[in-house]
């Protein structure tokens, strides 16, 4: 199922021994387009200290209750690394971040998570998707000292949805609305739209772009670019987030645009990604 960040914030992150906070913002991969760290505002028992919780630690959510488990515990979270909210999250300190928790790296394989495509897949214990546990094994101590130190300096190009939020999207013929919200598949964690505000220039019209359809994210003017025509966006189906964001809904949209969609198997990038910073 979809899910939008916005809804998501203020949920109750639990721990396997209580409570550790409340989720304020995500920490995104603009390359991939997936989310990598909720980050957590822990409230009076850590002096508000915000601490990073990757979804790999996440079990089955609560949505009635507004919770999302984790296979942590509060003692693991307040000795967990710490991080500073005002600078970019480094290859160096996911390193010690996943290598705390004993998680596998997620970069340097085919899936959005390492070798597989979903993140609770890569908590220790669970069946890795796509390897078996000996492949898993053998896979992790192919990943030399050497190798961790190459990857050491690597840009993740991790972002966070809050600063995106109000960013111009740029059509290819002019400025044709804002980013309002991220919507993202509750399994994967894989960002699958954008919510486009379109009300400067049709009151309370809203829609959805596909990152496949992004051609770049100028974090320097503060503006997102896709490869569709201010015309297209403005006769693409409305998006109400009332309603359910089913596959029908989304089959309609990706039919207007003429574009596969990101479910089927034979679905191919529309295009490379060209980040610019």
């Amino acid at each position: 199922m979809l899910r939008s960040t916005k809804d998501l914030q203020n949920y109750a992150i639990g721990a396997t021994d209580g409570n550790v906070g409340q989720v304020k913002d995500f920490y995104f991969d603009d390359q991939a387009w997936v989310i990598r760290y909720l980050v957590v505002d822990t409230g009076s028992w850590l002096s508000s200290r915000k601490v990073l919780i990757s979804p790999i630690s996440l079990t089955s959510p609560d949505w009635a209750a507004r919770t999302l488990p984790a296979a942590i515990t509060r003692e693991q979270v307040k000795n967990s690394p710490d991080y500073d909210s005002e600078k970019p999250v480094s290859r160096q300190h996911e390193m010690q971040y996943l290598g705390y928790y004993g998680y596998p790296y997620y970069w340097g394989g085919i899936g959005m998570w390492g070798e597989g495509v979903y993140p609770y897949a890569m908590l220790p214990g669970n069946a890795h998707t796509g390897l078996d546990r000996g492949e898993l094994e053998a896979a992790e101590a192919a990943y030399s000292r050497a190798e961790q130190e190459h990857h050491r300096n690597d840009d993740p190009h991790l972002r966070s949805c809050q600063a995106v939020i109000g960013y111009h999207i740029d059509a290819q013929d002019g400025e044709i609305g804002h980013v309002e919200d991220m919507i993202f598949d509750e399994d994967t964690w894989a960002i699958r739209y954008i919510v486009v505000n379109t009300s400067n220039w049709w009151l309370g019209h809203k829609v959805l772009v596909a990152p496949a359809w992004i051609t770049a994210v100028r974090w320097e003017n503060e503006t997102v670019a896709v490869a569709l025509s201010r015309a297209a966006i403005q006769a693409a189906p409305a998006y109400d987030s009332a309603e359910d964001l089913n596959r029908e809904r989304e089959s309609r949209l990706y039919k207007h645009y003429g574009r596969t969609g990101y479910w089927t198997g034979d679905a191919k990038p529309e295009r490379e990604h060209e980040q610019e910073h």
